[in-house]
């Protein structure tokens, strides 16, 4: 046999190669086996440098974390403070991961408006026709990026990780091409690309602080109506956009914060028996665990110890907190009520709320308080049949049932949540001016109820997580209008339960128009509290006495 012959032999019933297949001297780009070649040329091809069973099919358990608490946000209108924790235990994170998870996820909520332009200049198709997982991990994928010190390699190459393990390998390709053209550019220079040729002062902040524009506008508004500087508008969205300290506060006579400064917990600068706590789930602490400590903005705490503190002439047995769910101030308000030999009655407006508001005052004296359900606008209604505790019975009979009972009466009302958008940042994306327009006369009706049933000389509190001027000033002054109350000096009842803090001095108060200040006080005030100004929630509140 020949030389020709024994290379020309093959398998039996295999064709003969054709000569256009052959890997000749022609140029051709099929191999001998009919296969085509690499279209690159002489190039070199660019390959994985790990093999397809080592390539990274699911990020570590922090981004996993992020990414199934973004997804319930999405799909199912969860809140990402509810359901974070229970993921961080679930996934068994420690303080670090369990830091990075929380930067992660709340970042990504906060920066979202910006991220979508950015993402919407990388994609090739609106961003609502993307899958909402894929959706998702590029948001992650972007504040990784722009938003955290993640070095670029790590983000991208975590994220296509997690994008193979949540979604599939498919999509990872298209989140490996969008991601690293996001990383072409940092925030800065991404955001100066975003807002170039804009005019509009409202679109541009829209952009560069990831508001939405009506919010903007609605915010700004709101600096001027409660007497401050409308051009403050972009530290107030700046301030919104910080990760916020955890305020945590003792229950007095029942709580201490030993533990939380044991683990790193500094005494808060605003209030007393509070603390700031940086170091991740707070579950760890056992005294937050049985109660006696709680997460609970300083704002919060502020205006439920000036309802305690403002001057009362008279009995002081029975306390209400009318809108009391999902139960932190009224936790509060019940502490500092047990601690005068009075007694708190919550009521809330579902069954559902009343027991979370139950398991919150679980750590009271058991007869100091009582928990109802009913509407609030009807409350009086509500406690005819309401079973309560003594001194509040005994106060109904004082006054022979007419419902004007209560010596102090909390009146936290529904709102839109604007002041806190720092904590709860997906309610920015959720709301629209039409969520007002529905509230307002909610809560004007649920304040009238609450004065109904207030005793003459007791003092109703009214207060809002929201600084807008519909939810706050024109509430106020249409239940004014109606007669039976006066409006005190708030702010000087404020001041007296912050401690000497610089941000104390910036606590003037607004004297609303018009309103005569009630007997015994030379002003007629109502607080606002600010993010950039005090570091809390934007919270309002107003303190009225029963004529």
């Amino acid at each position: 046999m020949t030389a020709k012959t024994v290379g020309d032999a093959r398998r039996p019933g295999r064709p003969a190669p054709r000569p256009q297949d052959r890997d000749a001297r022609d140029g051709s780009r099929r191999n001998a086996k009919g296969r085509e070649r690499n279209r690159g040329g002489d190039r070199d091809r660019q390959y994985s440098t790990s093999a397809p069973s080592q390539r990274r099919r699911v990020a570590d358990p922090s981004r996993l974390v992020a990414f199934e608490v973004l997804q319930a946000v999405e799909t199912e209108d969860s809140y990402a403070n509810l359901v974070l924790p229970q993921r961080i235990r679930h996934h068994r994170l420690d303080r670090r991961d369990a830091a990075f998870a929380t930067e992660l996820t709340y970042g990504t909520l906060r920066e979202r408006g910006t991220y979508d332009a950015v993402l919407a200049r990388c994609v090739d198709r609106p961003l609502d026709q993307i899958d909402q997982k894929i959706l998702t991990t590029l948001r992650l994928g972007a504040h990784q990026l722009l938003g955290m010190r993640t070095p670029a390699h790590a983000a991208i190459n975590q994220t296509v990780g997690l994008t193979r393990g949540v979604v599939g390998a498919g999509p990872s390709t298209m989140v490996n091409a969008v991601l690293r053209r996001v990383s072409e550019k940092d925030r800065d220079a991404w955001v100066a690309e975003l807002t170039e040729g804009v005019s509009d002062d409202l679109r541009r902040l829209s952009i560069e602080r990831s508001h939405p524009v009506w919010i903007v506008r609605a915010m700004r508004q709101a600096l001027a109506a409660h007497g401050r500087v409308p051009t403050e508008i972009d530290e107030l969205l700046a301030a919104d956009n910080l990760s916020p300290l955890v305020h945590l506060v003792a229950l007095p006579g029942i709580g201490s914060l030993r533990e939380a400064e044991e683990n790193g917990a500094e005494r808060g600068r605003l209030v007393e028996g509070s603390a700031t706590y940086r170091h991740g789930d707070l579950g760890r602490l056992e005294s937050v665990r049985e109660g006696r400590v709680r997460a609970q903005d300083a704002g919060s705490q502020i205006v439920a110890r000036a309802l305690a503190a403002a001057p009362l002439e008279g009995a002081d047995e029975a306390w209400l907190d009318l809108c009391a769910g999902p139960g932190g101030k009224a936790a509060l308000l019940g502490a500092l009520a047990a601690r005068r030999k009075a007694s708190l009655v919550a009521n809330e407006v579902s069954e559902h709320r009343s027991r979370l508001v139950r398991e919150s005052l679980r750590v009271l004296p058991e007869a100091s308080y009582g928990v109802i359900t009913g509407d609030g606008r009807e409350i009086a209604t509500t406690l005819e049949d309401a079973a309560l505790p003594e001194p509040v019975e005994l106060a109904v009979e004082a006054f022979g049932g007419t419902g004007e009972i209560f010596d102090r009466v909390m009146v936290d009302a529904p709102c839109s949540g604007l002041g806190a958008l720092r904590r709860r940042p997906e309610a920015r994306w959720r709301k629209s001016p039409r969520d007002i327009a529905d509230l307002v006369p909610l809560q004007t009706e649920l304040l009238r109820a609450a004065v109904g049933v207030t005793r003459p000389g007791g003092i109703v509190a009214y207060v809002t997580c929201s600084p807008h001027a519909a939810e706050t000033q024109n509430v106020l002054l249409d239940v004014l209008e109606g007669g039976g109350v006066e409006l005190i000096d708030t702010a000087a009842v404020v001041r007296s339960v912050m401690l000497e803090a610089p941000e104390r001095q910036e606590l003037a108060g607004l004297e609303m128009p018009g309103a005569t200040p009630a007997e015994g006080f030379e002003r007629a005030t109502t607080v606002q509290l600010w993010p950039h100004v005090h570091g809390t929630d934007a919270m309002f509140l107003a303190l009225l006495r029963r004529v």
